[in-house]
């Protein structure tokens, strides 16, 4: 059984996914946990990052649980679809997310572990670590995004080479794809996750928000749709939070600014 623990500080949530033994596998009740702490994340003002991992050094997931595929397999309507929904709902959550939710990958990640970090906005990879999907291993198509996040970002060729093959992937190479932002050896996995993170410190949530969202649209809208999406984005939030003048005064009286409250669920 998979839990995910939840632990925030400095303005960052970070989730564990701890499955001992099953190589952090997906089941039911992990889902469960990971759509509270994404319920929690969507509120919480202060928040500016979210960070995903694995618990041990062998894997960040490897997908959905062998046993509990069993039951999948025996009830497809019933157990199997209704689980694959919920998942393709939690993974667009994450991309929806008004904060940069950061995958920490430090081992396996394959299948359903694989369609989790196309989801996140950011990679960080240990060197070693293993990625691919092998849906077509066990004679099943991707069935929680892969198949369109992969091509989104990997582009025609590499996403079909990687799906359709069952290639593995290590960290270097996952930059090299443009799967990864980074590639690292395991002890500095946490360095560079932090490089990141404290970057994005300090900084308007609104902003964050706003600038996730219009980077999320890009590769589905036309430039000029792009164009009147950002124009639309940045008046709904120069009318909803006061983020933006605050900056510039701060500039300009060479302070720390003081960031506002605004809801940004309102800004999508």
């Amino acid at each position: 059984m998979t839990a995910v623990h939840v632990r925030t500080e400095n303005q960052v949530m970070y989730l564990l996914l701890d499955g001992g033994a099953t190589m952090n596998s997906l089941i039911p009740s992990t889902l469960d946990d990971f759509e509270r702490a994404l319920d929690a994340a969507e509120v919480d003002e202060d928040l500016r990052a979210v960070v995903v991992t694995g618990a041990g050094e062998k894997a960040f997931s490897v997908g959905m649980d062998i046993t509990f595929l069993e039951s999948c397999f025996a009830d497809v309507h019933g157990v199997f679809l209704p689980f694959l929904d919920r998942l393709h709902a939690l993974l667009r959550r994450i991309e929806l997310l008004p904060v940069p939710v950061i995958a920490r990958v430090n081992g396996l990640a394959r299948a359903g572990g694989f369609e989790l970090l196309l989801a996140c906005d950011l990679v960080v990879a240990a060197e070693n670590a293993r990625v691919g999907d092998i849906h077509l291993q066990f004679g099943v198509p991707p069935g929680a995004g892969a198949s369109q996040r992969a091509a989104r970002k990997l582009g025609d060729q590499k996403a079909k080479a990687l799906l359709l093959t069952s290639l593995w992937l290590d960290g270097p190479t996952m930059v090299e794809w443009g799967l990864a932002f980074s590639a690292v050896p395991r002890e500095r996995l946490d360095d560079e996750v932090e490089r990141l993170v404290a970057a994005v410190r300090g900084r308007s949530r609104p902003a964050i928000a706003v600038t996730k969202l219009a980077v999320g649209a890009a590769q589905n809208l036309t430039l000029e749709e792009g164009l009147r999406y950002e124009r639309e984005l940045f008046e709904k939030m120069q009318v909803s939070a006061a983020d933006a003048d605050e900056g510039f005064r701060a500039y300009v009286e060479r302070r720390d600014p003081h960031w506002g409250s605004a809801d940004v669920r309102q800004l999508r």
